[in-house]
């Protein structure tokens, strides 16, 4: 099945919708294409309605919320891809990501709330083409009190 079919079904299973492509809020661009890469910009955990994900992790939420959180932010990357090429099929694969998590200092769950994230792109992209280099790291505070923020770079056709 395409990287389309494939996000289709799962959006369908979850009952979630894709939330709208980001739009820059300051002096950078959502997505910077070089050759066949494509760099893009950290994407926040924004819902369809538009509600963004807040949260510390390790205070106000715990590692299942991050996780979903993570998704979310997986989501707002595929909404900004698909606006930009046309098409998920594009992608080719994803080449890393990197993700900050807002979370305590005792905190150490960062891997298992990016996974959040990861799984998405696996599940779309599948296990060959979805599964990319990866760093987790976690942050005293995220804009707009965000729980978490990620960005990855993509190889396309």
């Amino acid at each position: 099945m395409s990287a389309e079919g494939n996000l289709a079904e799962k959006l369908a299973q979850w009952g979630l919708a894709l939330p709208a492509a980001a739009e820059p809020k300051g002096a950078y661009r959502p997505l910077t294409t070089v050759g066949n890469l494509i760099y893009a910009s950290g994407h926040l955990p924004i819902d369809a309605a538009g509600t963004l994900a807040v949260g510390r992790l390790g205070d106000s939420m715990d590692a299942a919320a991050g996780y979903q959180a993570a998704r979310l932010a997986g989501l707002g990357l595929l909404a900004t891809l698909r606006k930009e090429l046309g098409t998920l099929d594009r992608v080719r694969r994803v080449v890393k990501v990197w993700g900050a998590v807002c979370c305590t200092p005792e905190f150490t769950q960062q891997p298992a709330v990016l996974n959040g994230c990861s799984e998405l792109f696996v599940e779309v992209f599948g296990r060959e083409s979805g599964i990319a280099a990866r760093s987790a790291v976690g942050a005293s505070a995220l804009p707009l009190g965000a729980a978490v923020e990620v960005e990855a770079i993509f190889e396309i056709d």
